[in-house]
């Protein structure tokens, strides 16, 4: 994200047609690329840390199933974005990726129902439950709709994920 960022910066561009264009054949790669781009350095810290701290999370707790929770939560919020977003500008930043990361993190002690997933759930719950309000249309330039889309993804990720035996060494 701070590479993109940086090569905006210096090379004096807009990457923003690299987000998610919905349901245009320029947006698709706005699946890939989306959450890579950003359009100012607020928007930037803004969701550098969330994911760090919540990627690090589940890398450290959930370390056999990390990749596979990642890559969902990354390609399926942002097709997503793609069918169902408004199409009328488009989706960029990694916010939907932090929603589908808190969603799994929040989700997947409900439905694992193991003590050290319940900690984990509660944790995440107190420190990001008021991005349940960003899932609501509020501001005309918030992708709302990666909010949404991303939280939808995180539960259903924890869902099928909370199926699997082993999900930590």
């Amino acid at each position: 994200m701070w590479l993109f960022y940086s090569i905006q910066l210096y090379m004096h561009m807009d990457l923003g047609f690299l987000g998610i264009k919905p349901l245009t054949t320029r947006g698709l790669i706005g699946i890939l690329t989306a959450p890579l781009i950003h359009g100012s350095i607020p928007h930037l810290v803004s969701n550098t840390f969330p994911v760090m701290f919540l990627g690090a999370t589940i890398y450290l707790f959930y370390d056999r199933i990390a990749p596979q929770v990642f890559l969902q939560c990354y390609f399926f919020t942002n097709i997503l974005v793609w069918f169902f977003g408004r199409s009328d500008f488009y989706h960029i930043g990694a916010s939907g990726l932090v929603y589908a990361l808190a969603s799994f993190l929040i989700f997947f002690g409900i439905f694992r129902r193991q003590f050290r997933s319940i900690i984990i759930s509660v944790v995440v719950l107190i420190v990001y439950g008021s991005l349940v309000y960003g899932i609501l249309p509020q501001n005309g330039y918030v992708s709302w709709e990666s909010h949404l889309m991303g939280f939808i993804v995180g539960m259903g990720a924890a869902f099928g994920m909370s199926k699997i035996r082993k999900v930590y060494s």
